[in-house]
């Protein structure tokens, strides 16, 4: 029977990671996400589920324990904020070559360096460009409520399995920190399955595996590449997800994501209000990104506003999917300062409709 619960999104993160039927957290805490694995070390799942919960020596020690995890077959997680995230590059990119499933989330806060604990949008391009060396790609999931975040906590395991791959939630210090009501789904067994790609050791019937992303030989690096790249493609057809809101009527666009996607729906009304006939396209995957709807929607409108927490990442990609069929701005805040509903609909009328 489904839950009820008014929650911190961190703290629901980590109940739902509970409910999914995680094998292992590892992690580290850093502000503005510390909650995750101070919840789960106090809820101590270990008595629920037989879930593993580990404090590492560091977010480096984290990502590679996150590695042997996944090598073995388990749900395995792990958490952090940004300057954390990037500690971790070099082990999601050997996840990623190695083709294992995991999820990591990044409650994003300001910088670039130390920065800030404020919220930020500012690890866009890190999250969906590959923030680590050679050519990957991580799914990413982009929440804009708690609930959602309790809901992607699911998705992210089941795309992980699906694709053998990475998958990152990319939130932020607003969603991480603020209290909402959420619905929490029923526990879900721990996994059982033993897969053939996973590294469980020599067994009657069954050789040993080994679990790398080294290729000596470039012929064979080049195989693993073509492979990924293919897998990339059918993520692309199947896997985007968006929701919009009056898009249909609209002359103008809103594009945003998490939590600037709130504030942008706010300004969408106040808009609307005014007789200015606004809409919203919100991507929920960054990863793959919706990159055909935008294209739809850029030949019946004068002009799209991306609006971020950032000084213009997500804006590239519009562009390129608009392609030049209407002209595009970008609106943001940055350094762990957070747009108002006025100042974006002052943007909207300053840079495209004035424009």
């Amino acid at each position: 029977m489904k839950e009820l619960r008014l929650m911190k999104g961190n703290e629901a993160l980590a109940e739902a990671a509970i409910r999914a039927g995680a094998d292992a957290y590892f992690g580290y805490p850093i502000t503005p996400q510390s909650e995750v694995i101070e919840y789960l070390m106090r809820e101590n799942p270990a008595e629920r589920t037989g879930m593993v919960v580990l404090q590492a020596e560091s977010e480096v020690a984290a990502i590679n324990m996150v590695y042997g995890a996944a090598g073995c077959g388990k749900r395995a997680m792990t958490s952090s904020s940004s300057p954390g995230i990037s500690l971790k590059q070099e082990g999601i990119s050997y996840i990623a070559g190695a083709e294992l499933p995991c999820v990591i989330v990044n409650v994003v806060r300001g910088g670039p360096g130390l920065g800030t604990i404020q919220p930020s949008q500012s690890d866009y391009f890190q999250a969906v460009k590959g923030g680590g060396h050679g050519d990957y790609k991580l799914i990413v999931l982009a929440p804009a409520t708690v609930q959602e975040t309790v809901d992607y906590v699911k998705l992210a395991f089941e795309l992980a399995f699906k694709y053998r791959n990475p998958v990152m939630i990319l939130s932020d210090g607003i969603i991480g920190q603020m209290m909402e009501k959420v619905e929490l789904f029923e526990q879900q067994p721990r996994l059982s399955e033993e897969f053939d790609w996973a590294t469980v050791g020599k067994k009657p019937g069954r050789d040993s595996v080994i679990v790398t992303s080294l290729q000596l030989q470039s012929e064979e690096q080049e195989k693993v590449n073509l492979r990924l790249q293919a897998k990339y493609r059918v993520i692309e057809k199947n896997e985007v997800r968006f929701e919009s809101h009056f898009c249909e009527d609209a002359e103008y666009l809103f594009v945003a994501f998490g939590s600037a996607a709130r504030i942008s729906r706010k300004a969408m009304e106040m808009a609307r209000e005014k007789g200015i006939r606004v809409g919203l396209l919100r991507p929920q995957t960054l990863y793959p990104f919706p990159v055909d709807e935008i294209h739809r929607l850029a030949g019946q409108v004068k002009g799209m506003l991306t609006v971020e927490m950032n000084a213009g990442q997500m804006v590239e990609d519009v562009r390129l999917a608009v392609n030049g069929k209407t002209q595009v701005a970008h609106f943001g805040r940055f350094g762990g300062m957070i747009p108002s509903p006025d100042e974006i609909l002052n943007a909207l009328q300053q840079k495209i409709i004035g424009g």
